[in-house]
């Protein structure tokens, strides 16, 4: 299936893909302007708008899907699968220092042997 593309959203914004999950999103339906920050926007006013966003995304049957697809992307903007662009970055830091620690006793044991 083609991307569907529409101007009127910031790319890789949902609305701005197609695909099995992105057509059931909760998102679709609200303005895009809630999950992507205008520039200069107030903290107090970021703060809120990721909140509102957050609850579109708690409401969502593919919230997790989502989530994954802006981690796997990386997304580095706006509000995924229930979390901040700073959130992710959060996620993806753990997930890397799992990697390798998890690869750490393989190395260990090819250099013993």
């Amino acid at each position: 299936m083609e991307p569907v593309t529409d101007p009127a959203y910031p790319p890789g914004h949902p609305r701005d893909l197609a695909g099995p999950w992105h057509s059931e999103a909760a998102c679709r339906s609200d303005e895009a302007g809630l999950f992507f920050a205008p520039s200069k926007e107030p903290t107090a006013a970021r703060l809120s708008r990721e909140e509102a966003a957050k609850r579109v995304c708690a409401r969502c049957p593919v919230m997790l899907e989502c989530r994954e697809h802006a981690l796997l992307q990386p997304e580095p903007y706006g509000v995924w699968g229930g979390m901040t662009a700073a959130e992710r970055r959060v996620v993806l830091a753990r997930r890397r220092r799992r990697e390798v620690e998890l690869q750490r006793p393989a190395a260990q044991i090819a250099a013993a042997g």
